[in-house]
């Protein structure tokens, strides 16, 4: 199968609908130009194309092996692991003082859009890496960031977050891993933990693991709960590895997909020789941790897109290539000629259906990365806390919606291909294996719906949801009247004002003593707001395209053929009529789950199921 990424849309995302070159106005981008973010987009879909995805398949069919202790990751990997490293690609964004280009998150989050959808798996093991050092670099002691971070990101050494117990999955105040503490003021680290992706692997010699742990004495639940920095290897003061650090791989996971990625079990402390150094404050942990979940729940939202959008990829060249059926008008006249399945009403609905999730998925994450940039590198205070204010509240969405919509999308490309879809030659039943965890790991998407709901909505007494809305207020009634959506701005504020009177039902019911209710819709909630969001998104980047439009063809309505013979005029029609087809089609279902609301059946709470304590 063919690698096709829309790099003509991710460059209109970024360059003329989010304008990412005014962070260069910012003093910590001042060195940057546009060539510069224009050159790293260019390299990023030459690399995925060139090196990454031929090793999806057959990573894919070889796996990962665990023999005698050790993982072995496919063979194919190992190459294109040292061009990862010697390219830069992990540590572009990163400051200087670690190794880093010092580039926009937003330039970094768009090229890892397209290392995900070209090998979601092999990304995991660098991903992780960075994660892990960016906690170092923002809780560590100097000693530890001058012994880890560089290396870290560079991709030297790996790294991993090990939170999950058999026992306490989401519930983290549960864990059972201890931590005593040594004269020396490290601890001694004991315990098991579970599903930690790249806990093992052959890519790397060493491997730093962010490691939850109660402190003995520590108080119960959550507020107990530290963050150690565990190497597998010690470091010794010329940065060499020394002993062994008493961390064994007792196993790892037999998956659905993601076949080429270490799922592994870590034993800590099996002879009593683990040694951990506090990250940050003691009972602090999951403060620490949650900036590494936040962030990693980002990227995993960016799994959806990227593969969703290899599979859109995929499907549209297909249906432009199979010949089947004819023009429904003349099925009956065995003579018609056969077209292609693009041309079939139903295959052109899954393909826009595709087509506009991808896009608006595009634009949320590279969105939620801008205001990430800003929240961090904004002179103003009062920005800074704005641009915070709106990345929280859009993270559990990234995560959530970004994950289920590109589960979708890889189901209707599945579709689109027949029974050629349901094979492994074509690639879509890889692609919906690989992304059906996105769902399910950093939070399930059901905990990011809670988090929206109970956390990021109410925030500030409901300021930063009401700021955030407000941004969007203003951009419809300046374009009410403007002729690409003067006919999508009432269905926008329609879709608006379900999603609020949602809200206020929500939180009446809740001040009222009744958080079930809520919680149990909480899932459909969250869709909604990405629903919404994307809208808003469609409709900007139509905006700017009709006005492009404009230019080119003289303010003349152009024509299929004359769209077919020019690629620009075809690309900002289609960025028209894809709004069009969002806010038409996807965003009635906002009303729809209003109303299911609204019916106010509990059947779901009063139901006792077979089995049920």
């Amino acid at each position: 199968m063919s690698f096709r990424v829309d790099e003509r849309d991710l460059r209109f995302t970024l360059f003329e609908h989010l304008k990412v070159q005014r962070l260069l106005e910012l003093p910590n981008f001042a060195d940057h130009s546009l060539e510069t973010f224009e050159q790293i987009i260019t390299e990023a879909a030459k690399f995925a194309r060139d090196v990454l995805h031929p090793l999806n398949a057959p990573g894919d069919r070889e796996g990962c092996k665990f023999e005698d202790g050790k993982v072995l990751m496919p063979r194919v990997y190992k190459e294109a692991y040292q061009s990862f490293k010697d390219a830069g690609w992990l540590a572009s964004d990163i400051s200087p003082e670690f190794g880093g280009m010092g580039l926009p998150l937003t330039v970094m989050v768009a090229s890892t859009e397209y290392f995900i959808g070209a090998c979601v798996a092999f990304m995991m093991t660098p991903a992780l890496a960075r994660g892990a050092a960016h906690l170092i670099e923002n809780f560590g002691t100097d000693e530890m960031k001058k012994t880890y971070c560089a290396k870290m990101y560079r991709g030297d050494w790996g790294g991993t977050m090990c939170l999950t117990e058999a026992g306490a999955g989401t519930a983290v105040g549960d864990i059972k891993t201890s931590a005593k503490r040594l004269p020396d003021g490290s601890f001694a680290i004991t315990g098991q933990k579970i599903f930690i992706s790249s806990g093992e692997q052959d890519l790397t010699d060493q491997i730093v693991h962010a490691v939850l742990a109660k402190v003995e004495g520590a108080p119960a639940g959550i507020k107990g709960v530290s963050l150690f920095l565990v190497p597998k290897f010690h470091v010794e003061k010329d940065g060499s590895l020394g002993a062994f650090n008493d961390v064994k791989c007792v196993g790892i996971e037999e998956k659905m997909g993601i076949h080429g990625s270490s799922t592994c079990s870590l034993s800590f402390g099996e002879e009593g020789k683990c040694v951990g150094w506090l990250l940050g404050e003691e009972n602090g942990g999951i403060k620490a941790m949650f900036q590494m979940m936040n962030e990693a729940r980002i990227e995993v939202g960016l799994q959806g897109l990227g593969i969703g959008s290899v599979a859109y990829g995929a499907a549209l060249d297909y249906a432009s290539q199979r010949v089947q059926g004819t023009d429904a008008a003349v099925f009956k006249d065995p003579n018609a000629p056969r077209l292609t399945i693009v041309k079939h009403p139903d295959v052109r609905r899954m393909l826009m259906t595709m087509k506009s999730t991808v896009e608006g998925l595009s634009a949320l994450m590279m969105r939620a990365a801008m205001y990430a940039d800003l929240a961090k590198h904004e002179v103003d205070l009062d920005a800074k806390k704005k641009y915070q204010g709106y990345l929280d509240l859009l993270t559990p969405i990234c995560k959530a919606y970004g994950s289920e919509m590109g589960f979708k999308v890889t189901d209707l490309a599945m579709l689109c291909l027949g029974g050629y879809g349901y094979i492994k030659e074509y690639g879509i039943e890889q692609m919906m294996r690989d992304v059906k965890i996105a769902s399910i790991y950093e939070g399930t998407n059901g905990i990011q719906a809670m988090d929206l709901l109970g956390r990021k909505v109410p925030a500030k007494g409901d300021m930063v949801l009401m700021q955030f809305v407000g941004e969007i207020n203003e951009f419809l009634e300046k374009n009410r009247a403007h002729p690409a959506i003067s006919n999508l701005v009432p269905k926008v504020e329609a879709a608006r004002d379900s999603l609020f009177a949602t809200t206020m039902k929500f939180q009446e019911l809740t001040m009222g003593g009744d958080v079930h209710f809520p919680l149990l819709h909480a899932s459909n909630y969250l869709l909604s707001f990405g629903d919404f969001v994307l809208a808003w998104q469609l409709v900007e980047q139509a905006v700017i395209a009709h006005d492009k439009l404009a230019e080119i063809s003289g303010g003349k309505q152009l024509d299929r053929a004359a769209l077919a013979d020019n690629p620009e005029a075809r690309f900002y029609d289609g960025k028209i009529k894809t709004a069009e087809f969002w806010v038409m089609n996807q965003l009635p279902e906002i009303a729809a789950r209003q109303a299911a609301v609204e019916n106010g059946t509990r059947a779901a709470l009063d139901i006792v199921f077979d089995g049920e304590a």
